[in-house]
């Protein structure tokens, strides 16, 4: 493919100012889930965990690329510093070519936001070697006036057509923003980049750390520690509400954590946010079906993540159920009319899936415990036809895409 990517001409005045409110921001609780309804612990199946020897077999087995930028790939392509640590993956199969995201770092093997570098790589599925890498944002450049002094996860979403949204967290003069960009697919060409936007109740802000909490604080609503990092979820459900089609998915910063939906990829509306007293942090996944949105998350000084259902028509969490040993990002999935989620232990070196109950979440089941005895952080999995792709982060030093096939797993 090896084709050049150009990034169209930089806009201005893109930031905008926060809505002015003179309410008090109010703090969250944060303490152990008390109430809860099931406690999986999926180590202890040791039938899925045979079963999860099976899936590595697969997937050591159905390799189809790696993405960063190696020396090879540099000194094919008349370029310097190859990459020496590279973190947090999102893939979407596009008509035969893979579309990758990914942050690096070329100056140090370190995970270092001020050293970062956003990314975004392209290949034919069955031509991995014919790749693209592109440089999307890099800590150094100037943003309308702001400099870039730090950047952190970097993801792509797709609803069809020839536009590819590609978001990214990143801080112009300390400020933490969600920052977009589109990549053209017929003409393979980047826009100029702009904030992503919060909207909470008639509040629009920019989606930014300040504007997140101005919103939150204007409409009375409280919010939990957040982290300079903020983020959102890749995986996307679609909803019709009022004729028109809302993308549901996740966003997070530190401890606070809560559902987002939008309609163009730009502007997201808060949703709701667990109304029960837990230890959540970091990313949360989402998943809508008809009128239910399923949740996970992982917490902060206990083994536990936490899943649960808000009711979109009636307002409401269901108590939630605990699962054991679940650390770094977790996905869901939806295959054969079954939802499940796809889960990574504190060690990070394997994931698990358990088959979600719909009625009565402590009843959900353990599929499998895949234990790759390898570093394997952050999987991302997206379903085509029964295989399940699957890309992840081994050692911080590649970004990995392979398949296993679900009928495989799934009776």
């Amino acid at each position: 493919m090896n084709l050049i990517v150009k990034k169209d001409t930089e806009l201005k005045n893109i930031y905008t100012e926060n809505s002015a409110c003179a309410k008090e921001h109010k703090a969250t609780p944060e303490a152990p889930i008390k109430m809860y309804n099931g406690y999986i612990v999926p180590g202890e199946d040791e039938s899925a965990k045979r079963l999860g020897e099976k899936c590595v077999d697969e997937l050591k087995k159905n390799i189809i690329a790696d993405f960063e930028r190696t020396e090879e790939y540099c000194r094919e392509h008349n370029e310097d510093d190859p990459d020496l640590m590279v973190h947090v993956s999102t893939f979407k199969i596009i008509d035969g070519i893979v579309y990758m995201t990914y942050y690096a770092n070329t100056g140090s093997d370190a995970e270092d936001p001020n050293k970062q570098e956003a990314r975004f790589a392209f290949c034919p599925i069955n031509n991995p070697k014919d790749m693209t890498i592109v440089q999307v944002q890099k800590v150094g450049e100037i943003l309308d006036g702001k400099k870039i002094d730090a950047l952190y996860d970097t993801i792509l979403m797709y609803k069809g057509g020839d536009e590819i949204y590609i978001m990214w967290t990143a801080s112009a003069d300390k400020q933490y923003y969600r920052f977009y960009c589109t990549f053209s697919i017929s003409k393979k060409t980047l826009s100029a980049v702009r904030p992503n936007r919060f909207k909470v109740g008639d509040i629009t802000n920019d989606f930014s750390m300040s504007g997140i909490k101005d919103a939150l604080a204007c409409n009375g609503i409280p919010y939990k520690t957040m982290f300079v990092d903020i983020g959102i979820m890749q995986k996307l459900t679609s909803r019709i509400e009022n004729g028109e089609v809302y993308y549901y998915t996740g966003a997070y910063s530190g401890y606070f954590n809560c559902i987002i939906k939008s309609k163009d990829f730009i502007t997201w509306e808060y949703v709701s946010t667990p109304d029960f007293i837990n230890l959540s942090l970091w990313e949360n996944a989402v998943y809508v079906l008809g009128d239910k949105c399923c949740y996970f998350v992982r917490q902060h000084e206990c083994m536990q993540g936490f899943l649960t259902c808000y009711d979109l028509k009636e307002d409401k969490w269901e108590k939630p159920c605990l699962i054991r040993d679940t650390q770094s990002r977790s996905d869901f999935i939806f295959y054969n009319d079954e939802l499940y989620l796809i889960h990574a232990p504190i060690d990070r070196d394997g994931f698990g899936m358990i088959r979600i109950d719909h009625e009565d979440l402590s009843k959900s089941k353990v599929v499998f415990v895949a234990e790759m005895k390898e570093s394997m952080f952050y999987p991302y999995t997206d379903v085509y036809g029964d295989d399940a792709y699957i890309s992840y982060t081994v050692d911080r030093k590649h970004i990995r895409l392979s398949k296993f096939n679900l009928k495989n797993y799934i009776k």
